[in-house]
């Protein structure tokens, strides 16, 4: 049987079905592995790997398991941090500073890795997520030939050329117009325009007033609706916005195929949109996220978060310890303010049916629910 229809010019662009893309997610690389990231682009949209804090070989490695499940559009995300502290180039450099530094935070995750009887373990991997590494794993990225690459965070202009030598699509992420506009001058080929009930790194404007505002300020280059967009009805409001497309990533965090862990799942579904709030606990840049017990000590300590990247590694040493003792509870759980709108956790096969459905049957009822006149 014949797949249903909802596609645009924009789709022919990018070689896609649906104007649905997976967001390119980080979290240690369990919120989009390769099975979800296949799963999306052949069910019509396009899967994003989100490799933010994975070492070259590792994304090699899911760039290539993506291909053996799909010979379908997919992209890659990578943050390229535009502004970082100073700070030395291994982890353990880092820790060093932060406990000359910053005594009083080096103290208080002692006290809750008490608190909460955690082991103290840390990492091996010496990794510090900055534009050098950035460019490591880029390397990768060209080296592997993928279609579409997506920024995080920063600009994409000095991979400009390198892209337009193998044909490659760059999609800069932005949470508000000055933003966007700079990604337009940065010659991408696509914009995401992220408002703030968006999960992970988001701004500070909501959805609605943004994705119009970017439209007009990057035009022609094409919009990509983020932020608060989990059904069909999101996806219908953001092409009414003028987007092309719709950047889901929220809605996808409750697919089988997504390696979180089933209590994480299990916050989202059983949350309201309240329970998803912004704060720089978790990298020192602000993110949205499930505001759980970690997240409400830290508001409760008094300490100012530190920047990037020592407020990253403060925190993942904190989550290493607790993901060896299995306390799943207490990890980085990243979402948006959609999270209000998912019941129930499902394959991403069935999250795609119903986005392309939902969004077929909401322009249907439009159609035959209103009436309009240009006399």
């Amino acid at each position: 049987m014949a797949r249903p229809v909802l596609h645009n010019a924009f789709c022919d662009s990018f070689g896609i079905e649906y104007p649905i893309f997976l967001a390119g997610m980080g979290v240690g690389g369990r919120a989009t592995p390769p099975k979800l990231v296949a799963a999306v682009s052949q069910a019509g949209g396009c899967g994003v790997l989100g490799c933010s804090g994975l070492s070259p070989e590792e994304t090699r490695r899911r760039i290539r398991e993506v291909r053996s499940l799909t010979d379908r559009a997919f992209g890659v995300d990578l943050l390229l941090p535009a502004r970082i502290a100073d700070a030395p180039d291994t982890r353990s450099g880092v820790r060093d500073e932060i406990r000359r530094r910053y005594p009083e935070h080096a103290a208080f995750v002692q006290t809750l890795l008490q608190r909460y009887q955690l082991p103290a373990v840390q990492p091996a991997d010496e990794t510090v997520v900055n534009i050098e590494y950035a460019k490591s794993v880029l390397d990768v990225v060209f080296e592997e030939r993928v279609p579409i690459f997506a920024a995080g965070l920063g600009d994409p202009d000095f991979l400009l050329p390198r892209a337009r030598a193998q044909g490659m699509k760059l999609i800069g992420l932005s949470g508000s117009v000055r933003n966007a506009v700079r990604q337009r001058k940065s010659g991408v080929d696509a914009i995401v325009a992220q408002g703030t009930e968006a999960g992970g790194h988001t701004g500070t404007v909501a959805s609605l007033p943004l994705i119009p505002q970017v439209v007009d300020a990057v035009n022609p280059t094409p919009v990509i609706a983020a932020g608060g967009i989990a059904d069909g009805r999101g996806i219908v409001a953001a092409l009414v916005l003028g987007a092309q497309a719709a950047w889901l990533g929220t809605a996808f965090l409750v697919a089988d195929e997504c390696e979180l862990f089933d209590s994480c799942k299990d916050q989202i579904v059983a949350a309201d949109s309240e329970a998803f709030r912004v704060s720089k606990v978790w990298t020192g840049k602000t993110v949205r996220a499930f505001h759980g017990e970690i997240s409400q000590a830290w508001a409760e300590s008094g300490l100012p978060t530190l920047e990037t990247p020592y407020q990253r590694i403060l925190m993942e040493d904190f989550l290493s310890a607790a993901l060896a003792a299995g306390r799943h509870d207490l990890f980085y759980n990243i979402a948006g303010q959609a999270g209000g709108l998912l019941k129930a956790r499902r394959p991403a096969r069935d999250i795609m049916t119903d986005l392309v459905d939902g969004a077929i049957h909401e322009i249907r009822r439009l159609q035959r629910d209103t009436r309009i006149s240009l006399a």
